[in-house]
């Protein structure tokens, strides 16, 4: 890849990750600051653990049917980009998110 997209996107990328910590920081330092009481301490501590094991979840599901989905590809010895390799991919996509939905249901 070439280090002239590569750098500015790596940067882009950082730059707003960062951004969102500190937005969460700073929600947290004014509910903190609201003198909510225990009980709600807790609730809000369970929901976000909650949101990030879904995360995490989700992200894992889509990456083992994205590599499903490029496993198919070399299977198949397809060399070339074309539709029908986006196609896989994407459908492998959105054949994770759909996974996620389902089991996310259950739990």
């Amino acid at each position: 890849m070439d280090h002239q997209i590569f750098v500015p996107v790596t940067l882009f990328v950082c730059i707003t990750y960062a951004v969102k910590l500190l937005i969460d920081a700073r929600v947290r330092v004014l509910l903190l600051r609201s003198a909510p009481s225990e009980l709600e301490i807790g609730n809000l501590l369970r929901l976000e653990e909650q949101r990030t094991q879904q995360a995490s979840l989700r992200a894992g599901i889509t990456l083992v049917t994205l590599a499903l989905g490029f496993g198919l590809i070399a299977l198949f010895d397809i060399r070339d980009i074309t539709p029908g390799t986006i196609a896989v991919l994407a459908g492998a996509t959105g054949v994770g998110n759909l996974a996620f939905y389902f089991l996310s249901r259950r739990l």
